[in-house]
Parts: structure tokens; sequence; C-alpha cells
């Protein structure tokens, strides 16, 4: 392709809507504009660099098996409401009605739609396993859309999704799809990691984020150097650092004090001279309509999805002012457990053994010293604390960093959620009717983009990895007016697309600073610069990444941009079926 004639749009100054790096970098270089909040126009560039990460995808999902299909965006609400999503997505979900007044919504996600196909054709067990995938646009009424193509309210996804007879087939599928994520990520040139993660409303036992860590990320996980052990911060599981002070000896007895205004944890502390280490936290929660009162170490936050997964609750909430003054007598800050028989009593396992320690007393403005679980009340234990920085691993072999991080890739072991409330039936091999087992398998195609622009960039602008690159090499001819130079150009362009290389030839009429910026901008891989050299029968080759130039015969450029090329591009072996 000849620059002169692509439409690729660059921008000298940062604009100044871009909050990230890689909203700034594709707003500058020409890969995107915004048409409306969290809803973007992928340009040339843009496009050439997702078809690219399309490409990677379907060769590694066929490589499993997966068999590639294109469902509807637009869903009637039926099927949303037979597996009981249609409330749970509130109002993320896009939705609206036809002329009739029937209800629709806009595909967040495709559990429910490749339920019903497998309900209606499958019914067999000689037909499973199936691994089903498509390549989609999905919709999401993010309140508040930000950090480019990170966070928006029309993406592209790959959704795949299994059928097996039993749960030995399932991880057969999950493990099938966490080394074809593996091994995409890698084609793509990230740099990741694959953290246990929370299922949401997805459902199921077992899900793994991959993630980029990033400063542009909106998730945090807790990562070990030491041990290699990576998690979601919400799902980390880690030993707490020990209490600042140890706890008071003897069998000591309860007693009132008066902390006239003192209501949060720091406040008492700093009333009472004891570190926050040495307070029981009370959080009035409630799940599934039922009050919960969970215990704490004072310095200690709740991981509301570790409290989720232990109760089994589908839906969890702190307790509302009134709610807590009806059930306590007293207002947040002044309440603890002892006295309390009207809800379940949950304790983080920090506090076990803990002894006279303070909580408060349910009298506002009055706290207890010398509260022991186990003596002056009953809990029962469970580790529901999120894990901190600091903290060591669960094997005590490494200390964990809270990091922030972007997620690109998301798998989970459904279960028999979708299948079970469907009705997906098969025969089994002794004519019975079984429920089949079911996995969903997610990538965020604009999000690798994204993620490669963030962990590859520098002042000059983007320096996308070869694979994802939207162009492999440019060829500039520093004076295009030159005959010889462009003359050398032109057939360095052409020996590249008989070799299969993609390359743009910037034939352009600008000095050639604006040339070589603007290819540093867009991040393009390779450039072959045609110079005064030529009149030598010499080029110069340069390497984005790197930095580094070099001259080399014209007449060799051609090898040794394939070479390099193949040597950036390189795929590993593939995987086996």
């Amino acid at each position: 392709m000849y620059w002169s004639k692509l439409f690729i749009p660059t921008l000298r100054e940062d604009p100044a809507e871009a909050e990230v790096a890689s909203h700034r970098l594709m707003l500058r270089a020409g890969y995107v504009r915004q048409l409306a909040a969290g809803v973007y126009s992928y340009l040339l560039l843009a496009q050439r660099s997702l078809l690219k990460i399309q490409k990677i995808i379907r060769e590694e999902m066929d490589a499993i098996g997966a068999q590639e299909m294109y469902l509807p965006a637009l869903n009637p609400a039926d099927v949303w409401q037979e597996s009981g999503r249609w409330e749970v997505m509130g109002d993320n979900m896009f939705r609206l009605k036809d002329r009739f007044g029937r209800e629709l919504c806009l595909g967040m996600t495709h559990e429910e739609v490749m339920t019903s196909i497998a309900r209606g054709e499958l019914n067999t067990y000689r037909q499973l396993p199936q691994i089903w995938y498509q390549i989609q646009t999905k919709f999401r009424d993010e309140p508040r859309p930000r950090s480019g193509l990170l966070r928006t309210r029309q993406f592209t996804m790959k959704d795949s999704y299994s059928f097996d007879l039993d749960a030995s087939g399932l991880d057969v599928a999950y493990d099938k799809h966490f080394k074809a994520y593996n091994r995409i990520f890698n084609r793509c040139g990230l740099e990741f990691t694959a953290v246990e993660a929370h299922s949401g409303a997805m459902g199921g036992s077992q899900s793994h984020e991959f993630m980029v860590l990033s400063e542009a990320g909106e998730d945090f996980v807790a990562v070990s150097k030491e041990t290699g052990y990576a998690a979601n911060l919400e799902k980390a599981i880690s030993l707490a650092q020990p209490p600042a002070q140890s706890d008071p000896d003897g069998d000591l007895t309860p007693e009132e004090f008066h902390t006239p205004g003192k209501k949060t944890i720091a406040e008492v502390a700093a009333f009472t001279g004891l570190p926050e280490t040495s307070q029981i936290k009370s959080l009035v929660m409630v799940a599934d309509e039922k009050p919960l009162l969970v215990l704490l170490r004072g310095d200690h936050s709740l991981s509301e999805t570790k409290l989720e997964g232990f109760t089994g609750a589908r839906e969890i909430r702190p307790a509302h002012p009134h709610e807590i003054l009806e059930w306590f007598g007293a207002e947040a800050g002044s309440l603890g457990p002892i006295g309390v028989s009207n809800m379940r009593i949950l304790a983080d396992e920090a506090l076990r053994g803990r002894r006279n320690m303070i909580c408060g007393a349910n009298k506002d403005d009055y706290h207890l010293k010398n509260a022991t679980i186990g003596e002056d009340f009953e809990a029962e234990f469970a580790d529901l604390r999120q894990a901190a920085a600091g903290d060591r691993t669960a094997d005590g072999a490494g200390v964990l960093e809270v990091r922030k991080a972007m997620e690109i890739g998301h798998i989970f072991k459904l279960g028999y959620k979708y299948s079970e409330s469907m009705g997906l039936r098969v025969l089994n091999d002794e004519g019975k009717e079984v429920t089949p087992i079911m996995g969903s398998y997610g990538i965020g195609v604009e999000r690798i983009l994204a993620a490669a622009i963030e962990l590859f960039h520098d002042k000059n602008g983007i320096v996308l990895p070869a694979a994802i690159a939207p162009f492999d090499v440019v060829i500039t001819p520093v004076n295009p007016d030159v005959p010889e130079q462009f003359e050398a150009a032109e057939r360095v362009y052409r020996e590249c697309r008989e070799w299969g290389v993609d390359a743009l030839l910037d034939d352009r009429k600008e000095r050639a600073g604006v040339k070589f910026k603007d290819a540093d901008l867009i991040g393009v891989p390779l450039r072959v610069t045609v110079g005064k050299k030529i009149t030598e029968g010499v080029v110069e080759i340069f390497d984005r990444r790197s930095g580094e130039s070099a001259d080399i015969s014209v007449h060799a450029a051609m090898e040794e941009v394939l070479r390099r090329v193949k040597q950036a591009t390189a795929e590993p072996e593939p995987a086996q079926e």
C-alpha cells in the first residue's frame, strides 16, 4: 500500500480527552475516532491490527477442535429469562422493544443462545464433546465508559462454549482453552499472567483471568515473585501479617467503656492508644435478604467475593442504616457480636485464637474491651478478608504484591447453571437422560491491542509486537522526487509484497523527519530508509523496538527484512487436538 493513498489521520498533539497511553496514542496515530461515549470507529490501522489478532485467535481455536459460528447480537428476552440473568444483568444490559412490544436485548455474551442451540440439536452422548466459538460484537451499557478501548459500550469478543458429558470432560475442555489462551497471548507478544478469579454473574465452580499488569488497568491482582502465585485480589488467599501488639493475657471479662463520637476503627484506636489490629471490625451484611454479622480484624477489609462463596448467596449487600438500628439498637460505629442472637455471625480466620479484643457494645458511643471469640460469643470461621500487600502466600514461602492489571481474557467452568435451567438433556450410554456440563471462555479482542500499546510504547509513539502491527515494514524514500531513491524503494516494496511481507511504501512528498515521526508513531516494527547512500547501493534498516539501525546492500534488503519478520512473528508449534 502507498501511504499517500491511505487514510491515516495522525495528530501532532496529545488529545485532551485521553486518559491512558493506549487511548492517547490510538487517537494520535489515527487508529480510532470516538463517535459517542464508549463507542469508537476503528480506522484502517486499528482494523488491520484487530484482524491480525482475530486470525491468531481463529488459528488457535481451530487447533483445539473448536468450531466457529456467528450468533445474533439481538436476543429475545425469553432466553435470558430462562437462565435467570434477565434481572441479574440489571442496567448493564441494553434493552429495547420491537414494534409489537416484545422485549429484546443486545447480547453481552451468548451462553443462553448457545445453550438454546444445543438444546434443540444435541440429544445423545455420541454428539459430545462440542466446542463452539464466535468472534462477534458485544454490547454493555457501561455507566462510565473510559480509558479508550479498555472500557467501552460496544466491543469485539471471542466467546467459546464447551459441552461435555461429565466433569472430567469439562476439565479437558478447560485445559485446552487455558493452553490455547496462553498461546494466543504469547503470539500477540503480550506479557501476561493467569490468575485465579471469581465467576461473578457467569456462575460456575472455577475461573481464571488472563491479566496484563498495567497502571491503566482497573482490576487489582495479588502476585508473589518468590512463588509465582497470582490471583485476583478479591479471590487471593494469604497469611495475614501478625497483629501490631500482642493480646492481653488471662480470662478477662468484657468491660464497657465510653467512646464519645468515636465511630471508626481509626478513631477508636487513637482514643484507646491501642492499634487497629487489637479491634474487631463488625460489618452488617444482607445475604439473600438475611442479615449476617461479619467480623474482621480492625485493619482488614472484607472480600464480598469470598463472603458470597462461603455463604452461597446470590446477592450480598451492606445493611441499610434503618436495618442496623432495628437489629442492634445502635448505629454503625458502635456495633459488636456480644449479645447478638438474631443473626448468623461469621469471623475471619485472622481472628482465630485472638483474645481480649475491643469491639462495639451495641450502644451508641460505647465499646467493650476484653472480647474473646468462643468465650463471650460464638462465630463460624472462614477466610473472608481481602488479601493485602505484604501478606505472605498461603504456603508461607512468598510475599504478596498488589498490582493494577487489565483483563484480556477470562475462562469459566460454568457447570450446570445454564444447561439445567434451560432444559438441555442428552441420553447417556445407558439410555438415561443426563444434563451436559458447560464451560465458557472469552477474549476481549480490542483489549489485546490496547494492552499491547500500554506495554509497548515510548515518547515517539506505539511499539507494537510484529505479529499484530498494522504493517510489517515501512519503506521510506527520503526524497521521492529523486528517481534513484523512489525506484529502489518501489523495488524493495514489490519484493516484500511478492514474498508475503505486509509492506507500506511512504511515497508522500513530506520532509524525511515527518515521515520518520509518523512511522514511529503508528508502530511499524521495521523501517527501510532509502536515502543518498542508494548511489552506493546501500539502504538503512531501522528496528523500531531496539532503536538500532544498520546499513545493508539494497540487493540484500529484502532477504534481511524477511528474516527479521519471520523471527519476530515466529509461531509456536501448533496445538494437538
